[in-house]
């Protein structure tokens, strides 16, 4: 599986699921399970690819503008969802996270942004397809702090003055 099979089942799912990513993660292990078990393993390698990609501090402040402060926990699950908001939305936001305020039509902290079983859909698909857990893929994990700038996630001023964007449109302030 290639890079553009990867994002075309994206974001057949989250256009089949209207936004909703729980449904969107149901989607996803429906479809992966029609693949083979060697295509759901490529699938997971991109999407961890992506998912260690986004391990940035930018992305994690604008996380923190997003739901008015994000933990570890949330970030993990902001990362999944991202990813699962398609090629476009995701690489404007790697790139730069404060374009996000363009990139997202609508957002809602109590029901966007966690894409936790987005992240784990390849994971069931593979073991409904052999019975057995994914086998490690080869990707090593980001180690330590973010890549980029620190940001005190708690600094609203600081947030602001990074994220104008995201902030004026987004922030609590």
């Amino acid at each position: 599986m290639d890079e553009t099979e990867f994002w075309k089942i994206v974001d057949a799912a989250r256009e089949d699921a209207e936004g909703d990513a729980e449904e969107q993660a149901d989607l996803l292990v429906e479809r992966l399970t029609r693949l083979d078990p060697d295509s759901v393993l490529d699938y997971a390698r991109h999407f961890e690819a992506r998912y260690n990609r986004a391990y940035l501090w930018d992305l994690w402040g604008a996380a923190a503008v997003l739901f008015d402060g994000a933990g570890e926990e949330v970030f993990d699950a902001f990362r999944c969802w991202l990813i699962g908001q398609g090629r476009e939305v995701y690489e404007g936001a790697v790139h730069d996270p404060d374009a996000l305020a363009e990139l997202l039509d609508d957002f809602d902290a109590e029901i966007d942004g966690d894409g936790e079983e987005i992240g784990f859909a390849a994971d069931e698909a593979y073991e409904a397809l052999t019975g057995a857990e994914t086998p490690d893929l080869g990707i090593p994990m980001p180690g330590g702090e973010p890549l980029g700038t620190p940001i005190d996630l708690a600094d609203d001023e600081a947030l602001a003055a990074r994220f104008p964007r995201l902030w004026e449109r987004f922030g609590a302030g």
